[in-house]
């Protein structure tokens, strides 16, 4: 019994060490694990640590608990902030089923500058990314749709609920529809990261699916109209005063639309290496200048990248830091309550460096795009940067009292697990700050007390919307311009046709335009008067405006020659909206004067009329011949290609006839360049018989030395 007692304390005593040794086990690796990543600051002890390049200062307008995980902002026409809290974030799809992201309204009830009240809007949403006031409801954007909520009983909850489209992509949320932003053209923009969908319109079940796949979208609920529009954007849709697109994506913070896709598009013989329709405008990519402390997976998984590119002898390196990788949110700021000099300028965060990048965008006059430079004092810093590496800058906003507004998801990871290794991901808790959000509002330094302005647009009467198309804060101004959209009040024509005649703001006058084409009151008279405006960016949207006046066509032949390189070009594209070979000496003057311009030279080939005989006819009339400058040789290789392409026997027939002509058999090396190009569109043929493709391999080995014989080949091919 003594033994048996004994045994029974040892044993006891073994299972309470056993369980020590556990416990401390489990203690240590707890203390390995946090000490890779620090803890969470308060709100004020965060904002304690923003470093701004010049006199600004951060406001607290909300924090949790009022908001948790917020991603984006939008004012509808009272000033009520609306909310997108993505709580879903970075969750196992398992869990993301209980679909717990939510659209709160934020209210500042005291007027003091900080929101003390959140109603739930709508809540129930899975992986919801934007929203966007629309006829007194939001239109949400939440994968697989694009979706209308409407509160019909004013108790601050929506009750009513549409599904506008569907079919987007639903897998990594860093890529799914986003973005929805009014622009001055009437149009609703989203980003889709070129993302695969087959999308409907449930308001028009028999219009066929639109393939989505290395696209952007647009649409108009006004029209009823929806189509691609120019990408790949990711998180981050800046539309200026103009009409121009900036969006943002990773490691490049700002790429501008140069060609809209419906341009390139409408063409289908061009080959994909000739449509390039986007640019990055960054003078500076790709550094940015980071005060946060180098996440412990980034850097080791920098480092295993690194060594396999040098095991494989790769001439690549990657960065743990320093570099934009997680750019987002890119927005202009348009508002009246920062120094007038930061108008037009674009805000971008960057998530994985905890900071705000600005860029002043300025336009050259060499290139149909802006060049995003940084300001003066921001050349080795940071409009505004932390140390705080939970600082998540996703995205920003401006509404009715004109300040810039910080949304801070705040998180202590924000990368997407998908791209972690799984070692690494077990020293990561991504839940980690799923319960905290805030934002900040970006003042002046010398602000005094916040003062609240509390718009009532929806009860202001038609008239008073027309006036505010001449508020110095865009905000007011595109509200104003939605709100006429949506009541199609037509009493207010003259005065709008009024404010276009006589305001001598050239924004003003663009705004009042679009208004009268959202009610289907433009004439051609009225878009003439637009294409002869003192300012480039009236001029440009004009000459858009004028492919649907033929009465405007010889107005926009004169275009080419604008002084604004972006009108010249927007003139260049629009002259290919007309079918008929009456533009084609036009297209082919615009070649005369920016032909050396590879965006020029892809304009005048977007079109039909740019892309025929027609063409090589009036080019026959310039100097395009009298040279061999490679421009030259290259544009007339594509020329051919397209034609080639297209299989229109009579085409390639008049092709063929020319390259026998004296002005293209003198012009050295060109009836070379025609023959190659002829057989390399025809070659991308679909389907195309691997007879003819082999005796076409024949011609153009002999095109070189016997130009002439290739040429009688090609004729005896074609005439079977």
């Amino acid at each position: 019994m003594q033994i048996k007692n004994k045994c029974n304390t040892l044993k006891r005593r073994l299972a309470v060490n056993v369980r020590f040794l556990l416990l401390l086990v489990i203690i240590l690796a707890s203390c390995k694990s946090k000490s890779h990543y620090g803890g969470p600051l308060s709100p004020e002890e965060s904002m304690k640590t923003f470093q701004f390049a010049e006199n600004f200062k951060a406001e607290i307008f909300a924090t949790e608990p009022l908001v948790i995980d917020p991603v984006s902002m939008q004012y509808d026409e009272d000033g009520n902030a609306f909310v997108v809290e993505m709580v879903d974030a970075y969750k196992p799809d398992s869990v993301k089923e209980k679909h717990e992201d939510k659209i709160v309204m934020l209210k500042d009830l005291n007027g003091d500058g900080r929101a003390d009240t959140a109603i739930v809007f709508a809540d129930g949403l899975r992986e919801v990314t934007s929203v966007l006031p629309w006829k007194g409801g939001l239109i949400i954007a939440a994968a697989p749709n694009i979706t209308y909520y409407k509160d019909t009983d004013g108790d601050g909850r929506a009750d009513s609920k549409e599904i506008l489209f569907t079919g987007f992509f639903t897998g990594n949320e860093e890529g799914q529809i986003t973005n929805l932003t009014f622009g001055i053209d009437n149009w609703i923009y989203a980003n889709n990261t070129g993302q695969k969908g087959e999308i409907t319109y449930n308001r028009k079940p028999d219009a066929p699916k639109l393939n989505l796949q290395g696209a952007d979208f647009r649409f108009r609920l006004d029209r009823d109209q929806f189509e691609r529009s120019t990408g790949p954007g990711q998180y981050g849709l800046a539309i200026d005063d103009w009409g121009h697109r900036f969006f943002t994506a990773n490691s490049l913070h700002i790429r501008q639309v140069v060609t809209p896709l419906r341009y390139l598009e409408r063409n289908p013989y061009l080959s994909s290496s000739a449509k390039s329709s986007v640019e990055n405008i960054s003078d500076h990519d790709p550094l940015m200048y980071q005060l946060s402390a180098t996440p412990y997976w980034r850097q080791v998984r920098t480092d295993r990248r690194n060594e396999e590119f040098h095991k494989n002898h790769l001439d690549r390196v990657e960065y743990a830091r320093d570099h934009f990788t997680g750019a987002s949110g890119g927005t202009v700021y348009e508002g009246d309550a920062l120094p007038k000099e930061y108008y037009g300028d674009i805000f971008t965060g960057d998530v994985a460096g905890s900071l705000v990048h600005r860029d002043i965008l300025s336009p050259v006059d060499t290139e149909p795009y802006m060049v995003a430079k940084r300001g003066e004092k921001e050349k080795d810093k940071e409009f505004m940067a932390t140390k705080d590496s939970w600082f998540r800058p996703a995205s920003f906003s401006s509404g009715p009292d004109g300040y810039l507004y910080v949304i801070d998801m705040y998180r202590q990871h924000i990368e997407t697990p998908l791209s972690i290794p799984e070692d690494l991901q077990k020293t990561m808790d991504f839940n980690a700050g799923h319960t905290m959000g805030r934002i900040y509002r970006i003042v002046p330094g010398n602000a005094g007390p916040y003062k609240p302005v509390t718009p009532n647009l929806k009860n202001a009467t038609s008239a008073e919307l027309v006036t505010t198309l001449t508020h110095q804060n865009r905000w007011w101004r595109l509200t104003a311009q939605r709100l006429l959209l949506e009541r199609q009040d037509k009493s207010v024509i003259p005065a709008v046709k009024e404010l276009f005649a006589k305001s001598e703001d050239p924004r003003f006058r663009l705004h009042a335009l679009y208004v009268l084409e959202g009610m289907d009151t433009l004439d051609a008279n009225i878009v003439k008067a637009a294409m002869k405006d003192s300012s480039p960016g009236v001029r440009e949207n004009a000459a858009i405006l004028s492919e649907r006046f033929p009465a405007c066509l010889s107005q926009l032949e004169e275009m080419i020659s604008d002084s604004a390189i972006r009108v010249a070009y927007q003139a260049t594209l629009s002259l290919g909206q007309f079918k008929d070979n009456t533009v084609a000496p036009a297209l082919a003057k615009s070649l005369e004067i920016h032909g050396q311009n590879f965006w020029f030279r892809n304009a005048v080939l977007s079109s039909e009329a740019g892309s025929g005989i027609g063409l090589i006819t009036a080019l026959q009339k310039t100097s395009f011949f009298k040279d061999t400058a490679f421009w030259k040789s290259n544009f007339f290789e594509t020329l051919a290609n397209v034609i080639g392409n297209r299989n229109d026997k009579t085409q390639i027939g008049s092709l063929l006839n020319n390259l026998s002509q004296p002005f293209i058999v003198n012009a050295a090396g060109m009836q070379a360049t025609g023959i190659k190009g002829l057989i390399k569109g025809t070659e991308r043929i679909k389907d195309l018989d691997a007879s003819l493709k082999e005796k076409l391999k024949t011609i153009s080995s002999e095109a070189g030395s016997n130009a002439g014989k290739a040429i009688q080949d090609l004729k005896a091919l074609y005439a079977k």
